[in-house]
């Protein structure tokens, strides 16, 4: 154990504090057992040694963080060890990357049926069965989403100026107010271009010069480790699943034609909506729905985006879509609070009420007139008006 202790010191004096996720305050950490689900790469490990840092500094010697995937583990148990932690006065368990465990999930049942006076926090990717039933971890976790930086943490991490977080209510109902606050402090569209290339995931700030090729290994080892350990795909499929993922980055948006698709990445149908369903379990890409509509992993989506627009720039390179850009933009700031669906009139139905169209300045009423609680969120404009509203505004929300 001491191996551990002493990689989790080391961690622990390179964790910075002068930029923290907004999400450190909407954790519950009194709860005894708690889940952080997010894809690799959106800060899950900074946050769990941030939070120490911030709060359990008096209790340095009785809290420990782990990653499952560290070489101890090929000759030690995880219960083994938090038996030996709890004897030696451990009171908080930080336990990361579970995925690389095997039987991660019931282990950490039986921890929190067994030594109950100890807090848990467990980080695992999208892809894994957070909720697994068997270990019935569902009624005993608190589990939370992490997606990577909203535009308003970017500004913030870029400029050093902190702003409030908007509800989507206030943004409807009061963006020209909002706006106009904002726009007396910075200049959105100073950061906005550069956001959505390569301001999403935290790792930017380390090296920018490198983030496109990070990024992309991020996607490699997605796909190539991830999937095949995770879900059976097979290897050899694999660069038909990242070709699938260069047509849906290229696309205007993407609506899947399957049968079309299957013939042309010579995969069947069954398998290819298999695909599908594992790429946004992984976090790679958001599936949409009609509203109503049986969501199986059979069930063909309506609409299939990329979680994030850096992902579009990886992989479309100099073949983005402006108009995929933008709607990848909204799903992604909208989805961290919000249910959307695909509507036949407009673009995004939200929360089954709001019904909305994604276009640049000069788009009209023209497709959603008829539609009640109907906006555009207009793209290159600092200032909207009535229900035309500013795109960039939406990355206020988290």
């Amino acid at each position: 154990m001491e191996i551990l202790f002493e990689k989790y010191q080391q961690k622990l004096k390179h964790t910075q504090l002068d930029f923290v996720r907004a999400i450190m305050n909407e954790i519950n950490w009194d709860a005894r057992l708690i889940g952080i689900k997010g894809a690799r790469g959106v800060g899950k490990t900074t946050l769990l040694l941030q939070y120490i840092k911030l709060h359990l500094a008096d209790s340095i010697e009785n809290s420990l963080y782990i990653s499952l995937d560290h070489i101890w583990f090929n000759t030690n148990s995880l219960s083994g060890l938090v038996d030996d932690f709890e004897k030696k006065g451990g009171k908080y368990l930080f336990i990361d990357e579970v995925h690389k465990y095997s039987g991660w999930a019931q282990e950490i049942k039986n921890i929190y049926d067994d030594y109950p006076a100890l807090k848990i926090v467990f980080t695992g990717s999208s892809l894994l069965e957070i909720l697994n039933a068997r270990a019935d971890l569902s009624r005993r976790a608190v589990i939370y989403n992490m997606q990577g930086f909203s535009f308003r943490e970017y500004i913030q991490l870029e400029s050093g100026i902190k702003m409030p977080k908007l509800s989507l209510d206030k943004i409807i109902n009061n963006h020209v107010e909002e706006s106009s606050k904002i726009l007396e402090l910075i200049k959105p569209f100073e950061f906005f271009e550069k956001y959505l290339k390569e301001g999403y995931y935290p790792f930017y700030k380390e090296q920018p010069d490198l983030y496109q090729m990070r990024l992309g290994e991020v996607i490699n080892m997605m796909l190539e480790i991830e999937l095949p350990l995770l879900r059976s795909v097979e290897l050899s499929y694999i660069p038909k699943v990242k070709q699938l993922l260069v047509a849906i980055s290229q696309s205007v948006p993407f609506i899947p034609n399957i049968s079309k698709l299957s013939e042309k990445i010579n995969i069947n149908r069954t398998t290819l909506l298999y695909y599908i369903h594992y790429l946004e379990e992984i976090g790679l890409t958001r599936n949409l729905h009609k509203k109503n509509q049986g969501i199986s992993i059979l069930q063909k989506p309506s609409k299939i985006y990329l979680e994030n627009t850096n992902l579009i720039f990886n992989l479309a390179r100099e073949n983005v879509n402006v108009g995929n850009n933008r709607e990848t933009f909204f799903a992604n700031q909208l989805s961290n609070y919000h249910k959307i669906n695909y509507t036949e009139k407009g673009d995004f139905l939200v929360d089954e009420i709001y019904t909305f169209e994604i276009g640049g300045k000069n788009k009209t009423n023209q497709q959603i007139k008829s539609v009640p609680n109907s906006y555009i969120a207009a793209d290159n404009i600092e200032y909207g008006r009535g229900n035309k509203i500013p795109l960039w505004l939406f990355g206020f929300l988290y």
